[in-house]
C-alpha cells in the first residue's frame, strides 16, 4: 500500500476505509501533476488491497480543492491520456469500490467534476462549489458534460458550465449533486466516514458487484464522453483565448486587462 508518498497527499487506515486528504491549504489545495500521480496511485493500489473496503477523498483548511494549479499546468500541460490527471481521471472513473467525498470547503473544476464518480458525497454547509471551465477558456472535463445534465437537467447542466458562476452545498443537496450537508467541516468528515465505515461492514463483493450495476448503464457513454473531453480540453489549452484566461487568473486580472 502506498501512503504519504507525497506530503501534499496523506493517506490513513480507518477500519477498511482509506481516507485521503490534500493537504495544500496555504494553495487552497490546488493540485499539482505529483499531487494526480500520488492520488492515482493511491487509488491503483487500494483497488488491489482487500484491507481496504472504501476510499473517502477530503481536504485540508478551508478547501477541498480549487482545482488545477494553474503554473504547473501552464509549465506542463496535459498532452493525451498517460499525463497525470487524465490518469487520475481513468483510475478515479474505473475505481471498482465505493468513493465518499467530504467537501470541507471551496471546490472548482476537478474538485466539483470528481464528485460525479463518487457513490456518496457530504459537503459543509456553506461551501463553494464552481464549474468556471468556459471562463477559463476550455471545456468540461471527467464526463462532466454527461453526467451533469442526467443528473441536473439540461437547463441547470447547462446555466453551470456555460457561465461557471459559483453554487452552494445547500444548492447542491436541493439538486441532487450530493446527499448531505454537514454544519462544519469536522461534522462533515465524521458524517462522510460514519457512512464509508457502515458501507466497509457490508459484504465486499455484494457492495462490489452493486457498484459495478449501478455504473453500468452509462459505462460506456462515460468513457467515450471523457475522451471526447479530453481531446477538445488539451486542443483548447493551446488556443490563443485559453491561454490568454489562464494568464489573466494566474495574475488575478481580467482577460484583456
Amino acid at each position: 500500500m502506498i501512503e504519504n508518498s507525497i506530503p501534499e497527499i496523506v493517506a490513513e487506515r480507518r477500519e477498511g476505509v482509506l481516507l485521503l486528504r490534500i493537504e495544500r491549504p496555504d494553495k487552497k489545495n490546488a493540485l499539482t501533476q505529483a499531487m494526480y500521480t500520488a492520488l492515482t496511485a493511491a487509488l491503483d493500489a487500494a483497488e488491489r488491497d482487500p484491507a481496504v473496503r472504501v476510499v473517502v477523498l477530503t481536504g485540508s483548511g478551508d478547501s477541498f480543492t480549487s482545482g488545477n494549479d494553474i503554473a504547473d499546468f501552464l509549465a506542463a500541460p496535459p498532452t493525451g491520456e498517460g499525463s497525470p490527471v487524465f490518469r487520475f481521471l481513468a483510475a478515479l472513473r474505473q475505481f471498482a469500490k465505493p468513493l465518499v467525498a467530504a467537501v470541507n470547503g471551496v471546490a472548482v473544476g476537478i474538485g466539483v467534476t470528481l464528485l460525479l464518480h463518487c457513490e456518496l458525497v457530504y459537503a459543509r454547509a456553506g461551501a463553494r462549489l464552481q464549474l468556471p471551465f468556459v471562463n477559463l477558456g476550455l471545456c468540461p472535463e471527467a464526463g462532466s458534460s454527461l453526467l451533469l445534465p442526467r443528473l441536473l437537467g439540461y437547463p441547470r447542466a447547462a446555466e453551470l458550465l456555460l457561465l461557471g458562476e459559483p453554487f452552494s452545498a445547500e444548492q447542491a443537496l436541493e439538486w441532487g449533486l450530493i446527499n448531505g450537508v454537514g454544519a462544519d467541516a469536522g461534522t462533515t468528515l465524521a458524517l462522510a466516514l460514519d457512512k464509508a465505515q457502515r458501507l466497509a461492514a457490508q459484504p465486499a463483493e455484494a457492495v462490489r458487484l452493486t457498484k459495478a450495476l449501478l455504473k453500468r448503464a452509462e459505462a460506456d457513454a462515460i468513457r467515450e464522453t471523457v475522451d471526447l473531453e479530453g481531446g477538445y480540453f488539451i486542443a483548447q489549452l493551446a488556443s490563443p483565448e485559453a491561454r490568454a484566461a489562464l494568464q489573466a487568473f494566474a495574475t488575478r486580472r481580467k482577460p484583456g486587462g
